[in-house]
C-alpha cells in the first residue's frame, strides 16, 4: 500500500513538469504575413525575363578590375602640407 502512495505522489509530481501544447491564435502569423507582402516591391519579379538596368558585362569586367588594381598598386598621394613651400612671396 506504501508503494502504491508513493507511485501516485510521484507522479502527480511529474505530470506537473509536463508542457501543454500551445493554444494558438487564430490570427496567428497573419501579421508577419501582412508585413511581408506590404514590403514586396514586385512579387512577380523572378518571372519576368527582363535584363538589369545598368552596364553590360564588358565595362562591368573592366571597371572591376581597375578597383582590384587600385588596391594592388594605389596611385600615391601627394603631401598634404606643401602648401606655400618653395613659392617667392613678394616679387624680390
Amino acid at each position: 500500500m506504501k508503494k502504491l502512495i508513493l507511485a501516485t505522489v510521484a507522479l502527480a509530481v511529474v505530470s506537473g513538469c509536463v508542457s501543454r501544447a500551445p493554444q494558438m491564435d487564430a490570427q496567428f502569423g497573419h501579421a508577419v504575413l501582412q508585413a511581408r507582402s506590404q514590403q514586396t516591391l514586385d512579387a512577380q519579379a523572378a518571372s519576368k525575363a527582363s535584363a538589369p538596368l545598368g552596364m553590360d558585362g564588358k565595362t562591368a569586367h573592366s571597371a572591376y578590375e581597375q578597383y582590384q588594381k587600385s588596391y594592388r598598386a594605389p596611385e600615391p598621394q601627394p603631401q598634404a602640407f606643401t602648401i606655400g613651400i618653395g613659392s617667392s612671396a613678394g616679387g624680390k
